[in-house]
């Protein structure tokens, strides 16, 4: 097995990585979020600032999740305490007098936050990276819907690489998308670092309602390792729509799959209401198989033998981009100075 990609080295990678951990529709009520391990609570304060916090009391443990945002931060629900939503620290004690001290140590810990594709993102370290605005959206006018997560008991490269993969149509998704020609055309795949590109003409199939607007090109773009991204371009008297997948780890081996569609201003081919329809239908499919994976994540650290053909050249690089990807955050961390061992104390 490799060491460098090892479930423990990926772990401490990704803690410098943006990923989402909630819906922005959903935050005006603090929700609970779980992030490679890390408990955390995402609100919205009173200024509609997003936040992101700890979600274990530093008092006596409470859940945080079920307190009550109060100004700019929140409110515990078992003993008061209130902790500013950017910083973390606790600014009341109830229980206090006024002009009592409050104790140096009561805060807990905070996150920056980035709202991106109707969702909030964040990152448990400092970033590497950072969140891309994928250039071939930039002229485009689009409305955003975002789905509902969905719950997965597999890895996250594992749903991005679902994501990615064309081979399993005809199988995984005969009922929602037809009798698709189970033979993967020839990819020109490209690889820049950590972002991955490959286009390739979808043909209408008859009686799907997946490709029921027509043929398209569908331009995939990738940036490693956790965001997943499809244009559909149906030409000019029809126009695009747009399709983006972001998985976040909950863990090693479980994931949420975050996801949104958007159409453009000139889209004649259904509501986005409509595309959200279908493409749910799609990830509907996807779940069960990805819940019986064997190993539930992507192997990087050749911990069972895989056999790959020319069909899987995505896919392949792919883990090229997401070893990229660990390798330059490794790079990064190492040129950090590292901190007096009094101030960690």
């Amino acid at each position: 097995m490799n060491d460098s990609y090892s479930p423990e080295a990926l772990h401490e990678a990704y803690q410098h990585v943006w990923f989402v951990v909630a819906r922005s529709q959903d935050i005006d009520v603090p929700q609970p979020a779980q992030l490679l391990g890390t408990r955390l609570v995402v609100f919205r304060d009173s200024d509609g600032q997003a936040r992101v916090l700890d979600r274990r009391c530093i008092h006596r443990g409470a859940d945080l999740a079920a307190g009550t945002v109060r100004g700019d931060g929140l409110q515990c629900p078992y003993h008061g305490w209130e902790f500013d939503g950017a910083t973390g620290v606790c600014s009341h004690i109830p229980a206090l007098r006024d002009g009592v001290r409050i104790p140096p140590k009561a805060r807990v810990g905070s996150y920056p936050v980035i709202e991106r594709f109707g969702h909030v993102w964040t990152c448990l370290g400092e970033p590497v990276f950072d969140l891309p605005d994928p250039p071939e959206i930039a002229d485009l006018t689009l409305d955003w819907r975002a789905a509902t997560p969905i719950p997965a008991k597999c890895g996250f490269m594992a749903a991005v690489e679902n994501f990615r993969d064309m081979a399993h149509f005809p199988f995984v998704h005969a009922e929602s998308m037809g009798e698709v020609n189970p033979v993967v055309a020839d990819l020109d795949v490209q690889r820049d670092g950590r972002e991955v590109r490959a286009s390739f003409f979808y043909e209408q199939v008859a009686g799907s309602d997946f490709s029921d607007t027509g043929d398209s090109w569908m331009h995939y773009h990738t940036y490693a390792p956790g965001i997943a991204t499809i244009l559909y371009d149906f030409g000019p008297e029809i126009g695009k729509r747009y399709l983006v997948d972001f998985p976040s780890p909950v863990s090693h081996d479980e994931c949420v799959i975050f996801w949104a569609v958007a159409t453009d201003k000139d889209f004649t081919g259904g509501t986005v209401e409509e595309v959200l329809a279908i493409e749910t239908k799609v990830f509907d499919e996807d779940t069960p198989i990805l819940e019986g994976l064997d190993p539930k994540e992507v192997p990087l650290a050749n911990q069972v033998q895989e056999v790959s053909c020319a069909a899987d050249v995505y896919t392949l690089n792919y883990r090229s981009a997401t070893k990229y990807v660990v390798q330059e955050i490794r790079k990064a961390r190492s040129a950090v100075p590292a901190e007096p061992v009094s101030a960690r104390a």
